[in-house]
């Protein structure tokens, strides 16, 4: 058996690698792709972004909580049972599409806040967080004021844990 003769293969240009039978490697052309965000689809749960939109509601000063008089009744039920706990998504409610997100509040205020502001911060808040973490754009956040808490409630509350 002969070996191959070099002599007859292009030679290389200067730089470019070798291999053991004088070819010549070249890169590979970079194929078109669909950028990765494209390649799949992210479904996310109303239950998700209901928790998302709560802790930023909860966030901003002057929201004292949220949920209306049953549900926070309910909720509060429901936190004293051994291995109950705190829903973040209490009065919350969501409707979620493929691409958008509309958002129902129900709080209850601080007394002496003012009203009007405090939405605007908790629209605000809940808007930028919801966006920033889901992607879903937020087409409207309502709010409705079920209550206002007053100072002197507190002392009433902590009576009533003592009693049980």
């Amino acid at each position: 058996m002969t070996e191959p003769n070099g002599s007859a293969l292009p030679k290389p240009e200067p730089g470019e690698p070798r291999t053991g039978l004088g070819t010549t490697l070249h890169a590979a052309r970079p194929r078109l792709q669909e950028p990765p965000e494209s390649r799949g689809r992210t479904t996310i749960a109303d239950g998700v972004v209901e928790k998302i939109a709560g802790i930023a509601a909860g966030e901003v000063p002057g929201i004292h909580a949220l949920g209306g008089g049953f549900v926070r009744t309910m909720g509060a039920m429901r936190d004293r049972v051994p291995g109950g706990h705190t829903s973040a998504g209490r009065g919350v409610k969501v409707e979620v599409g493929e691409k958008q997100t509309a958002i129902d509040l129900q709080v209850v205020v601080e007394y002496g806040v003012s009203i009007t502001d405090l939405a605007a911060e908790v629209r605000e808040n809940v808007i930028a967080t919801v966006e920033r973490m889901t992607g879903l754009e937020v087409v409207e956040v309502n709010i409705a004021v079920n209550d206002v808490h007053l100072p002197d409630e507190d002392t009433q509350e902590v009576r009533e844990d003592r009693l049980q």
